[in-house]
């Protein structure tokens, strides 16, 4: 399908970015990889006005370490995150969860903060994120603020970033070593994941769920029975407790349940859990 008359500029800067979507309104989008915006303009269920294009912002294009954190500029490209120096020694998980994403095509094109900002619940840098305890750094009308990955997430599709903000930066803990696993479940390879699952081992462990819910979610049941000294198994049984996987096509409720505790299982067995 072709999509809703909009207005399109190229920003020049975050700063003529900001002052654009300030001009443009509430209903102003940015568009960065555009593989997530695109596809909904294409079957009008998004219609902006106003796209505002940041893709060529270099500055929000980088990887650097800043203490005990790697942090990633939010237009940072998906092979890029993968291949990196930084993120493979320091967050591996979010490197290898980089190369799963898409096709080449894909990764080339589109970006970390793209893919977090768009907050699907289906996408694998959200659960990334969220296991590994990053801090989203955004700027808008009201200044700088931060903002914890697991506050991020509102509802379907639906973030914490206001009306005129852009997200920056994203900051990531050190692993220091920490086992980690990502798992998921899909027919075919380029597919969104049935069921996905990213664990991050050690002593402060974290373990996030793919589709199991209207957002990209941790889940607490098994984290607390991790730090309780529960084996892999019997973490991985309270997978779906607190939870509310959709039903689609692709898979009943009852379906997702049984998966999350098959790849949870696996994950944390990987990561290092006995």
């Amino acid at each position: 399908m072709i999509p809703a008359p909009f207005d399109y500029h190229r920003a020049g800067s975050v700063d003529e970015a900001l002052r654009l979507l300030r001009d443009g309104g509430e209903d102003a989008k940015l568009l960065a990889g555009g593989h997530s915006l695109l596809p909904l303009m294409k079957l009008r269920l998004a219609a902006p006005p106003l796209l505002v294009d940041i893709g060529r912002l270099r500055e929000l294009s980088f990887v650097r370490e800043d203490g005990d954190t790697v942090v990633i500029g939010a237009l940072t490209r998906h092979r890029d995150v993968e291949t990196n120096a930084i993120v493979r020694e320091h967050a591996p998980i979010l490197a290898h969860v980089a190369g799963q994403v898409g096709d080449p095509q894909v990764r080339h094109r589109g970006t970390i903060g793209g893919s977090i900002a768009h907050g699907d619940p289906a996408s694998d840098l959200p659960a990334a994120a969220l296991a590994i305890g990053a801090t989203f750094r955004v700027v808008g009308p009201g200044g700088e603020r931060s903002v914890p990955a697991g506050e991020f997430f509102r509802g379907f599709l639906e973030t914490a970033l206001r009306p005129g903000e852009i997200l920056t930066e994203i900051a990531v803990p050190k692993g220091g070593g920490a086992g980690w696993s990502f798992q998921k479940f899909n027919r075919r390879a380029q597919d969104w994941a049935i069921v996905g699952v990213a664990a991050l081992a050690g002593p402060h462990p974290g373990v996030a769920m793919i589709n199991m819910g209207p957002v990209p979610l941790r889940a607490t049941a098994v984290e607390e029975a991790l730090a309780g000294g529960a084996s892999a198994a019997e973490a991985a049984d309270r997978s779906a407790e607190g939870l509310d996987p959709p039903g689609d096509l692709n898979a009943s409720p009852e379906y997702r349940r049984h998966l999350a505790q098959v790849l949870v299982r696996r994950a944390l067995q990987e990561a290092g859990v006995a």
